[in-house]
């Protein structure tokens, strides 16, 4: 089992930026992948951004060049960096940590960006 705890987030202007981190316990060395999703009132779940355990990364097209996905390997946290934020971006902002068998999610966290 992984238990993932969620912080950040909260209220931001246009162009501010916000950080995002997710922390993981329990059987962490069998984590692979970490992520991080977002879900906007009436939208679909969507990938923000991925990093692989060796340091890949991925990101929506979206957020290129102003979001950047973060790992720290040896305490099992992902951080996601988020600047030149957009009203749009406003979301339910959820990290998700993969192992060979599932998927587990952390508690989502309200990201509000005003224009």
């Amino acid at each position: 089992q992984v238990q993932l705890v969620v912080s950040g987030g909260g209220l931001v202007q246009a162009g501010g930026s916000l950080r995002l981190s997710c922390a993981a316990s329990g059987s962490i060395v069998s984590i692979n992948t970490m992520a991080w999703y977002r879900q906007a009132p009436g939208k679909q779940r969507e990938l923000v951004a991925v990093i692989m355990r060796g340091g890949g990364t991925n990101y929506a097209d979206s957020v290129k060049g102003r979001f950047t996905i973060s790992r720290d390997n040896a305490k099992i946290t992902t951080d996601l960096q988020m600047s030149s934020l957009k009203p749009e971006d406003t979301a339910v902002y959820y990290c998700t940590a993969v192992t060979f068998t599932r998927a587990y999610w952390g508690q989502g966290t309200q990201v509000t960006v005003s224009s």
